[in-house]
């Protein structure tokens, strides 16, 4: 990866609908070779995915919170379970492991608090593999979802 490609993936983590002309314009090459350069790219699985930034709010969703999920064990089992019922849960956004105290943090999405309530207490805590939750209710986020720094 050279210094041209780290500028074609700055400009399509902010627009991620940029054209190859329009790539082709920005980087100094003819259109034909942004694209090939773009399509290695994807190809090579540096970009993952094309996807679009939604409003939470126009769709209905005005409770953002972070979630720290303890285990009871760290049992293949039962860790491979909770997993799978985080991947079917829609107001799980995304999940990390963790070091230190709780060995997960999820980022939720919800319509309300009612709605966070019942995930924490009908989803989450009744898990077998689930010894503790603690939530913390976003406020504001006062800067969004960054490009990566290349």
């Amino acid at each position: 990866m050279d210094d041209t490609d780290r500028k074609l993936l700055r400009l399509i983590q902010r627009d991620a609908t940029l054209t190859a002309d329009a790539l082709g314009q920005a980087l100094n090459l003819s259109t034909s070779q942004a694209g090939r350069r773009r399509a290695k790219l994807e190809a090579d699985g540096v970009v993952r995915a094309t996807v679009a930034r939604l409003d939470p709010a126009r769709v209905g969703l005005d409770v953002q919170a972070f979630v720290q999920v303890q285990m009871t064990s760290h049992a293949p089992t039962g860790a491979r379970a909770f997993l799978r019922l985080l991947e079917a849960e829609p107001r799980v956004a995304s999940v990390w492991t963790l070091t230190g105290e709780a060995d997960y943090l999820l980022r939720v999405w919800c319509p309300d608090l009612t709605a966070l309530n019942d995930l924490v207490h009908k989803v989450l805590l009744p898990h077998p593999a689930v010894a503790r939750v603690q939530s913390q209710i976003v406020m504001d986020q006062p800067k969004r979802d960054g490009p990566l720094p290349i």
